[in-house]
């Protein structure tokens, strides 16, 4: 083979070699979010579920159970959650506007920088919540902070510091 047909390769291998190409693996990597939008969950069980990102935007949540479910990042937008337990669950950075949480237990939750504007939250337990950065309406936070109380047992700040009581 002559030089320049060598030189010639090498340029051609060394062009593949440089050349962006697709990782395929990486597009199976990851799941893609769980989307329960406009379901009928009444009572189901997400106890410890791994949810991160999952949808449950329109959805009836009523008296199911989170507990300890990791949901950060999930959309609980416009979603009914009556009687629904949330002890423990983290929330971060998630969007839970325009749910209804009457009755609901979010003991222990961590709702750091969530977006929770025009919630409902009638007889709603927040004993050690956590939440720091969250976006509340001024009437919400006025309402939570009357029955305020507890520290978040994993991020150690004071469910009244949270929500910026007096």
């Amino acid at each position: 083979m002559t030089l320049l047909k060598r030189l010639l390769l090498g340029l051609v291998g060394l062009a593949v070699l440089l050349t962006p190409m697709p990782v395929l693996a990486q597009a199976n990597q990851y799941p893609p979010p769980l989307s329960f939008s406009n379901a009928e969950l009444r009572g189901r069980d997400f106890r410890g579920w791994e949810i991160q990102a999952a949808e449950f935007s329109n959805a009836n949540l009523s008296e199911a159970d989170f507990t300890g479910a990791d949901a950060r990042g999930a959309i609980f937008s416009a979603s009914v959650a009556r009687a629904t337990n949330f002890h423990g669950v983290n929330f971060s950075t998630g969007m839970l506007d325009m749910t209804d949480f009457s009755r609901a237990d979010l003991s222990d939750a961590i709702l750091v920088d969530t977006i929770m504007l025009r919630s409902t939250f009638a007889d709603v337990d927040i004993t050690g919540a956590d939440f720091s950065g969250a976006l509340l309406d001024r009437a919400q936070v006025r309402d939570l902070c009357a029955i305020a109380s507890g520290t978040n047992p994993v991020t150690g700040v004071e469910t009244r510091e949270s929500l910026g009581c007096r």
